[in-house]
Formats: structure tokens, sequence, C-alpha cells
């Protein structure tokens, strides 16, 4: 993380945390963490295409799957993402 460029914004029903990549870094991250102490933290994926598919890919295919079914596995892609909604299509 970049700490000069990472923010915290605080009202009465909100909070935002802003992050920055320190330079050199790159790529997507995946989750973050967060929670009151080291010990209690909470885990949450950002809404990718890869945690999209990891998390409803056991669902279409349970295991153990064949080689077949993993073929047959439908394409998953995020279209668009909201406060109140995911739009997801799958093929």
């Amino acid at each position: 993380l970049l700490s000069p460029e990472s923010s915290v914004s605080v009202s009465a029903h909100n909070a935002v945390v802003g992050l920055a990549k320190a330079p050199g870094s790159t790529g997507l991250w995946d989750g973050f963490s967060f929670g009151p102490e080291p010990s209690a933290l909470q885990e949450r994926l950002f809404v990718s295409e890869e945690n999209v598919d990891g998390f409803l890919g056991p669902a279409l295919c349970p295991s153990p799957c064949s080689q077949s079914a993993l073929e047959r596995q439908p394409l998953i892609e995020v279209l668009d993402v909201t406060e109140d909604r995911i739009q997801i299509r799958v093929e």
C-alpha cells in the first residue's frame, strides 16, 4: 500500500477507505479483510469473473467432475455491478 495516497472518510452512516497500491504492485486485488481487531477479521471478495466463477463453479459442477463435465462448464462473465445488484451472464 502507498500510505500518503490512501485515505479515510467517515460520516454518521458510512465509512470509506481508499487504498492505493505502491509503485510496482500490479494486478487486481482479489479481496480484503476487515474487523475491529486482527483476531476477528472478516474476509470479503471483490466482484470479479474469477471470484464469481470460484463461488458458482462448485454449484454448477459438484465434485467430482469428469473431464467432459469440466469442458462443458459454462462461461461466467460479470457484466455490471452496482450497489443494488450484480448482472452475470452464463453461457
